[in-house]
């Protein structure tokens, strides 16, 4: 019989991790054993053994449909094509790393051959292409098939690993052969490997118990059914293997098959009241007391079920319980077990009638033994269970899980206990609690409602805050609103960034009088305090301190849990770097905060506007309108842009320049919000800007000028635009002196610069200077070019395109500005002639950001032969480099 992958005698811990030196554990390589009263299922057997045939196999279906024993009494009993590597995946196994150290290794034990020139990844966090090419090309070499099963895939999460997978499978050798088991599709291509009849799919329709079997599971315990018995429990029970489970253990108790019948095809009432009578009932009465009171708990330790009952002997009693299979399960490699659903439904509702006074009791008890243990955000949810609001806000102030409420998957959970509680709740911590809800559900509004209430309680203590209430107050109020404040203060020089930078130093000095330690655990605190001050930097326009605390921010996200933050201060780097004018550095970092939110999850709605709103602006800025339109119309579907007023300014101010791109003026203008004069300086100014944008494109200059003398900000970029207004109105000594005062400083914007030499080479050719006007556009081409910055350009109106035809009279080669020409018009063109399969194939390596070398290895070609290709598609698509060809082709349908 073909190895099932059982680890040789004395094979104990096997290989250790390379980065921590933990061994992996050798009980994940082993096939698990058949339960007892297994069910053979031969027809299903057959079908795993048809798949195995082919490369992929899938076995899905919801929990308890008898995934994980199918795939094992496969591997056990069935007709392997050849030896079995065996993988039981657990939650922790999640990161690339440790997941494909355990792949490695199991297919190490059934093929050491596979071994051979493969490291381990020496990084729990990342697996590098190298180590997967090099595994691909192992599996090539194998001399007979292997077959890896990955038992739970559902445990892992994310896309860094399924992403992995995909490139094995399209990579590895015809003799490789993999079984998924798991709850949900995995996030692989299955439409291509359905299209290229790849794929096996057992789902849980198969799965589902026939009559026949379900009478088997029953003889199996010992009952003797007749067939209307069979068909019935499998009619009411859908074939769901862990309820027939369920009612055969039932029934065994009973020994009354067609009385249980009778009754669970009856109401779901009368299921409760036959598993109450004929197995709560049957137990001792201590026994059936320790359980209901232990019924509160999701999980059961020995310790937590001793603190609620105040006996001694629960971990003797839970393992005789689990030892007699009465619907109590043990989590394998813990103390810990649980109730099957169904049975802790009867005895909570039996608690409820029994002791209906002892429920909240109970789960107070569990808060504090579980805070206790230091499963704070348990004790949060038994607390909340409770009603014990004020105990559970102040452990979780006490805890600092204010900032926790930002993370990933610790912030969901959090949030939905807090949700949950009073608005009159008394006391400090509650309130901060709420305020800390508000704002991760970008309700600023909420936040600072409760962060009042919060100080007014605090300064009533007439003591001083712990620590603890101090940061997460200065915290929320660093986060909550950037500005620091409004009205006359916000009209301040730095526009409320000092209140802002005070802030932050106060988070900072609470911090240090925390212990190291407690702070180390939540690296998320100095990632959000540098997030929000930079939030602060970039609402009073520094843009260059607001870059270089998101680049800080993101730096300080240092854990898997902090993704979100990383997410959101990649987002607000991206947004200022696009306003700067450094588009590509924009896009890059724009990207890579989406690509974080797809690997943690993040809804549409849940992502950091921020990235998409900078994506839109990239592509505004060089004058892709429709790609601008796709981007703002995801930066809008995302909850931060509509509530942060810094946001929702950019998005107004994409909207009007995307609607003047049009010739749609008067649209433009109602896009912009009336000015108010509680605006962050920077928002108003960009609002400004854009309101005497609109007007001049109508031809009013007087309403453009007065909508930038009304600015209360300083800096180059209104200088600009007064210059544009009285150039347009025919004052070209006045834009000429503007200009120039505007060109000096050194905040001036890359759009703005670009502007400046365009308006300077107008005025030029006005008064007959053609020299002047090659020069200063030469200038302007040749600044704008590397970001492929074409809006300033578009804007300068007729006279440019005039100047760049030749038809001016100047000697400026056509060439110059050529690439401004390669998106001209609203719709994108398509390559002058379609890609050749070979030049596919090399798109679809870049797409897989390979080198060239590793191009050449992958497709046997020469390196040059590779080059000549990337050149051959990159003047296909009009394109100069890797990321843009790849864009190009996802836009053109072509990858």
């Amino acid at each position: 019989m073909p190895s099932t992958g059982l680890p040789p005698p004395g094979d104990g811990c096997g290989t250790r991790l390379a980065w921590s030196g933990d061994p992996l554990l050798a009980a994940k390589f082993t096939v698990p054993a058949a339960p007892p009263h297994h069910v053979p299922r031969p027809r299903l057997l057959g079908k795993v053994s048809a798949g195995t045939r082919g490369p992929v196999t899938f076995v899905t279906g919801p929990a308890g449909a008898g995934k994980t024993t199918v795939a094992a009494a496969w591997a056990r009993d069935g007709e392997p094509p050849g030896p079995v590597a065996w993988l039981t995946l657990g939650t922790h196994d999640g990161a690339p790393g440790v997941f494909w150290s355990y792949v490695v290794e199991a297919l190490g034990r059934v093929s050491p051959r596979l071994r051979d020139g493969v490291a381990m990844p020496a990084r729990p966090g990342s697996v590098g292409t190298s180590l997967l090419t090099r595994l691909a090309a192992a599996t090539e070499r194998l001399p007979g098939p292997v077959v890896l099963v990955l038992d739970g895939f559902e445990k892992v999460a994310g896309r860094r690993v399924p992403a992995g997978l995909e490139f094995l499978l399209d990579h590895c050798g015809p003799l490789l052969r993999l079984v998924v088991t798991s709850r949900m599709d995995p996030l692989l291509p299955l439409h291509r490997y359905r299209a290229e009849d790849r794929l096996t799919e057992i789902r849980g329709a198969d799965l589902a118990f026939t009559p026949h079997e379900t009478a088997a599971l029953l003889r199996g315990h010992g009952l003797g059914p007749g067939s209307d018995v069979a068909r019935a429990l499998t009619r009411r029970t859908g074939g769901w293997a862990a309820g027939l489970r369920l009612c055969a253990l039932a029934m065994e108790r009973t020994g009354d098959p067609d009385g249980f019948t009778r009754s669970f095809t009856g109401t779901e009432q009368a299921v409760s009241g036959y598993l109450l009578a004929e197995v709560l009932d049957a137990l001792p009465p201590a026994t059936r007391e320790l359980l209901l009171r232990a019924s509160v708990l999701d999980r059961l330790h020995p310790d937590l079920v001793n603190a609620l009952t105040g006996r001694k002997d629960a971990e003797a009693v839970l393992a005789g319980l689990i030892q007699e299979n009465a619907f109590l399960d043990p989590v394998p490699g813990t103390p810990w077990c649980r109730l099957h659903p169904l049975f802790t439904e009867v005895l909570r509702a039996q608690l409820r009638i029994r002791h209906p006074g002892l429920v909240p009791r109970l789960h107070a008890r569990a808060a504090r033994w579980l805070a206790g243990e230091g499963r704070v955000t348990e004790a949060l949810e038994h607390a909340a269970e409770a009603g014990d609001w004020q105990y559970g806000a102040s452990e979780a102030v006490r805890h600092l899980l204010a900032g926790a409420l930002f993370t990933a998957p610790e912030g969901e959970r959090v949030e939905r206990v807090f949700s949950r509680m009073p608005p009159s709740v008394p006391g400090a911590e509650p309130a901060l609690l709420a305020a800390a809800c508000r704002l991760a559900r970008d309700d600023r509004a909420g936040c600072r409602e409760h962060l009042a209430a919060a100080e007014r309680h605090l300064r009533g203590n007439g003591t001083e805050p712990d620590p603890e209430a101090g940061l997460t107050c200065a915290l929320l109020h660093l986060l909550c609103d950037p500005r620091m404040g409004s009205g006359a203060e916000a009209r301040g020089r730095d526009g409320g960034a000092g209140a802002a930078e005070e802030a932050a130093r106060a988070v900072s000095g609470l911090m240090r009088r925390l212990p190291p330690e407690r702070i180390r655990q939540h690296p998320e605190i100095e990632a959000l305090r540098l997030y929000g001050l930079a939030g602060a930097f970039l609402a009073c326009g520094r843009l260059a301190d607001a870059r270089r605390l998101c680049s800080e921010a993101a730096d300080a996200c240092t854990s898997e849990e902090s993704l979100p933050v990383r997410h959101r201060s990649l987002g607000l780097l991206a947004l200022a770097e696009s306003a700067a004018g450094a588009l590509t550095a924009a896009e890059d970092h724009a990207l890579l905060s989406l690509l974080i939110a797809d690997q943690y999850g993040a809804g549409p709605d849940r992502r950091a506007g921020a990235a998409c709103l900078a994506l839109a602006a990239v592509a505004c800025e060089r004058d892709d309108q429709e790609v601008a339109r796709r981007r703002l119309a995801q930066a809008l579907a995302c909850r931060d842009v509509h509530d942060d007023p810094l946001l929702a300014a950019e998005a107004a101010v994409l909207r009007s320049r995307l609607e003047l791109a049009r010739g749609c003026w008067e649209t433009a203008l109602a896009a912009l919000p009336r000015p108010g004069a509680d605006d962050a300086p920077w928002p108003a100014q960009r609002l400004a800007l854009a309101r005497s944008a609109a007007a001049l494109a109508r031809g009013d200059h007087d309403a453009a000028l007065a909508a930038v003398h009304g600015i209360r900000a300083d800096g180059p970029a209104p200088l600009v635009a007064l210059a544009r207004s009285h150039l347009a109105a025919g004052r070209t000594d006045r834009a000429l002196r503007l200009l120039g005062r505007a060109g000096d400083s050194p905040d001036l914007s890359l759009p703005d610069r670009v502007g400046v030499r365009l308006l300077q080479a107008r005025a030029a050719l006005l008064a007959g200077d053609r020299a002047t006007t090659e020069r200063l556009l030469s200038r302007a081409l040749d600044a704008a070019g590397p970001e492929r910055l074409r809006r300033p350009f578009r804007d300068a109106g007729p006279w440019l395109r005039h100047v760049l035809d030749g038809s001016g009279g100047t000697s400026l080669p056509n060439t110059h500005g050529a690439w401004l020409t390669l998106r001209e018009g609203t719709d994108l063109p398509g390559p002058a002639q379609p890609l050749s399969a070979r030049e596919r194939d090399v798109l679809l390596c870049v797409q897989r950001m390979m080198s060239a070398d590793e191009i050449a290895g992958e497709l046997s070609l020469s390196v040059n032969t590779v080059k000549t290709h990337l050149r051959s598609v990159y003047r296909k698509l009009s394109v100069s480099r890797r990321r843009e060809a790849v864009e190009r082709g996802r836009e053109l349908h072509i990858l």
